[in-house]
């Protein structure tokens, strides 16, 4: 078992020991020794080899066995003793927002509440509001959690969604019955979350595909089951359908069935105008009897063509004006992974990431990068180990140094990423922040306020002289968490004004300024940078589900900055406090 798989479980062990109302000592000590074992920047095979974990400060010697034992065997009796004392109730009120461990262990005493479903009762009768420490306003966010659970549970992330997604498709592109294949609906046009997926195959010969569809192996449930359609539920939860058409409507289907309702009821409507019916069985005049008569497709782009339309990539097929765009000419060059050379935003072991600083740049050397850029949590994020003033020159000093030590082709830009505070100011002192590379301002706290005194807030700090670009702007967590209130017009344009850069947070559940906002924006002259937020090597994957927001909302390579070249980013970020220091 590796450092981090041990590092989740004993902070697992911390927070189902305070759902026991264990001592406060213990539940810390398992919390710091996970802190302690992500923060390793040694191989833990070496230091269990050479028995030097227990020098790991943080770690005692009841840790230190427990972390040997994990290691060696992958399992720990105490772990699953402890699992198996607690009721399943209890652990699913974590993935309640706004009720840790404390709070759900205070209403199982006071009120025996051991479900969702008993909790939710317990407010429907008013019953949490008169617990001390909780109160109405406390009682009204936790049934308003309850009903999101409900019904986020119907929808599941595009970046879930692809682990099922992808394997289907590719089986089904090597079935020899398969002409073409492609999946379609809102998983194709990108999503940020998918309630299910859709298939369409193009064949002539249906019943073994069917057959194989069905006999998938993390397939819980076949709802339907016909000649030439299917429907399944897979062991997460997702939907699927697959449609088998005869490869000559293939085109028309897959049209169809990725198209949002809006985008469809436009296309068929510029197709009547024309004297024209429009469906997933084709094109034809419509006088005509038959779709034999209508016109054939080798492609979408002669769907779109037929209607003097140039090719809409999937992605924008929203019926939000890209059929107006696609009248007067060709949809702009959206942008593409490939243009990506760089990211920033990303954390290491300094603050609550999983991967050494050197870690991080082999990982974005590997993907073929010209930089990245660190970015770890201020002080004020003490749940995250913020830096403070002290340990941020350290850094400043290491990534100096590893620049030039050439280990890595990879250029590391140091940055930070400071937390924006109640009132607007920063958390660290002007003079260090303007010493870094870049500073990454963001919202971590009181979300509770007001429309108007969030958006002040966020736009003081952007105004700020050592801002380079605003993070997560909203501070949602998909399908786990609305956002905070704020006046994102008034943001954007305060960006603007202030030559600021707002991100698009590429992490899965973040994805966020929202793409709805994207394209008024950067008509506007707003900037980008595609950042993955990463807290490990793998994380930085998360750019794909970034690009895909980032196409979404119309962006070109030319609207992220994170598409220039090593030089010309180092203007880009240098060119503000070059002006500021005279």
């Amino acid at each position: 078992m590796t450092k981090r798989e041990i590092a989740d479980i004993l902070q697992e062990i911390a927070t189902l020991l305070e759902l026991k109302g264990e001592n406060p000592f213990k539940i810390r000590a398992y919390a710091n020794g996970a802190r302690a074992l992500e923060s390793l920047d040694e191989d833990l095979d070496v230091l269990i080899d050479e028995a030097r974990l227990p020098e790991v400060p943080g770690l005692g010697k009841a840790l230190v066995e427990k972390i040997e034992t994990l290691h060696e065997t992958g399992s720990l009796e105490f772990y699953d003793k402890l699992k198996d004392s607690i009721d399943d109730g209890l652990v699913s009120m974590l993935e309640i927002p706004g009720l840790g461990a404390k709070k759900i262990k205070a209403l199982h005493d006071a009120l025996g509440v051991a479900t969702i479903e008993e909790l939710q009762m317990a407010c429907e009768e008013s019953k949490i509001a008169e617990l001390k420490g909780f109160g109405k306003k406390s009682e009204e966010k936790i049934a308003e959690g309850i009903r999101n659970r409900e019904a986020y549970g119907k929808r599941h992330l595009w970046w879930k969604a692809r682990e099922i997604t992808q394997p289907i498709l590719d089986g089904l592109l090597a079935l020899p019955q398969v002409e073409m294949a492609s999946h379609a609906g809102s998983f194709r046009r990108k999503l940020e979350h998918v309630g299910d997926l859709d298939f369409i195959v193009g064949s002539t010969e249906p019943g073994p595909i069917m057959d194989w569809f069905v006999a998938q192996d993390r397939v819980k449930e076949t709802t339907a089951k016909g000649d030439t359609k299917a429907s399944v539920r897979f062991d997460s939860g997702l939907q699927a359908d697959l449609r088998v058409v005869p490869p000559k409507q293939f085109y028309f289907a897959l049209h169809h069935f990725t198209g949002s309702k809006d985008h469809n009821v436009e296309m068929r409507q510029r197709a009547l105008e024309r004297g024209l019916s429009l469906s997933e069985w084709g094109l034809k005049p419509i006088d005509a009897d038959s779709f034999e008569e209508g016109k054939s497709a080798q492609s979408e782009t002669d769907i779109f063509a037929a209607l003097e339309l140039s090719f809409i990539p999937p992605e924008l097929r929203e019926g939000r004006g890209e059929i107006d765009v696609a009248e007067r000419g060709p949809i702009p060059d959206l942008i593409e992974i490939e243009d990506v050379k760089g990211v920033f935003h990303n954390h290491t072991t300094a603050s609550d990431g999983r991967s050494s600083l050197s870690e991080m740049t082999g990982a974005a050397q590997e993907r073929g990068w010209e930089y990245w850029g660190v970015a770890d949590h201020s002080k004020a994020s003490f749940q995250a180990n913020g830096l403070d003033e002290g340990r941020l020159e350290a850094q400043i000093k290491s990534v100096k140094e590893l620049n030039e030590s050439g280990e890595f082709s990879t250029y590391v830009f140091s940055g930070i990423e400071c937390d924006i505070l109640p009132d607007g100011t920063l958390d660290l002192d002007q003079d260090l922040l303007m010493r870094l590379d870049y500073v990454v301002t963001s919202v971590h706290s009181s979300f509770s306020q007001s429309i108007e005194e969030m958006t002040a807030r966020i736009i003081k700090a952007i105004e700020h002289p050592a801002t380079t670009m605003l993070g997560h702007l909203t501070g949602r967590l998909l399908l786990k968490r609305d956002g905070y209130e704020v006046d994102a017009r008034k943001v954007v344009d305060a960006a603007i004004a202030n030559s600021v850069v707002i991100e698009l947070n590429a992490n899965p559940y973040r994805l966020d300024m929202d793409w709805r906002l994207w394209k008024s924006a950067v008509e506007k002259g707003l900037l980008s940078s595609i950042n993955p937020d990463a807290h490990a090597p793998e994380h930085f994957a998360f750019v794909e589900a970034g690009v895909n927001t980032a196409r979404k909302g119309w962006l070109t390579a030319e609207n992220v900055i994170n598409t220039l070249p090593l030089k010309d980013v180092k203007e880009v970020l240098g060119r503000k406090r070059r002006h500021l220091k005279g």
